[in-house]
């Protein structure tokens, strides 16, 4: 019985070690994850010569239009420039974190009627958007929001701000009419890139 009762205490001993051991990997588990998953959201303050590396001289428009470009700033400067005054950019917190007294761009609208989406028909209108950065930090536009909405007359590529060319990036993509207008506010741009949702 004695021996009985000694296996017992053993087995139940052996037991409660193996779940906290079980329960202490899950936590190391979780704690990696955590880590991990913030220093992907983290993003550090560039040097000026890391910024330089992110500059492009042109934008690419791509993917499901009839006429793929490459526009510069002196490209946009043909265009219909709109000329857009007292723009603050607003962080997620509601933060403002730059006031532009004056900037000029182009309708991201009137670049994409350039490029002409590839679509069958007037009811083909299932394509998003994608203004991506050097750094690939993107921003997404749907179809309806460019060509069937008032953020279609308030999405720029911006090329001069306050009079002078733009330091991050030699374009930007921007987004007036957001309420938090920092996410859609797009530095170093590097291509407008448009998909059909599949």
């Amino acid at each position: 019985m004695k021996t009985l009762n000694y296996i017992l205490v053993l087995l139940i001993a052996f037991s409660s070690t193996m779940c906290n051991s079980s329960k202490k990997d899950n936590e190391e588990i979780i704690s990696t994850e955590t880590t991990s998953k913030t220093e992907k959201h983290q993003y550090k303050t560039l040097s000026a010569n890391d910024s330089l590396k992110l500059i492009n001289h042109e934008i690419e428009i791509k993917g499901d239009i009839e006429f793929p470009l490459q526009l510069t700033v002196d490209s946009l400067r043909k265009m219909k420039v709109v000329v857009i005054d007292n723009f603050k950019i607003m962080g997620k917190n509601g933060e403002i974190k730059k006031e532009i007294k004056t900037c000029k761009g182009v309708l991201l609208r009137d670049i994409l009627e350039k490029a002409k989406i590839k679509q069958n028909g007037n009811k083909d209108r299932n394509f998003y958007i994608v203004a991506r950065a050097s750094d690939d930090y993107k921003a997404t536009f749907s179809w309806a929001e460019i060509f069937n909405n008032p953020t279609g007359e308030n999405t720029f590529i911006l090329f001069e701000e306050n009079g002078k060319s733009i330091k991050n990036g030699e374009m930007i993509a921007i987004c007036k009419n957001d309420i938090k207008t920092g996410p859609r506010h797009v530095y170093w741009l590097k291509s407008i890139e448009v998909y059909k949702v599949k």
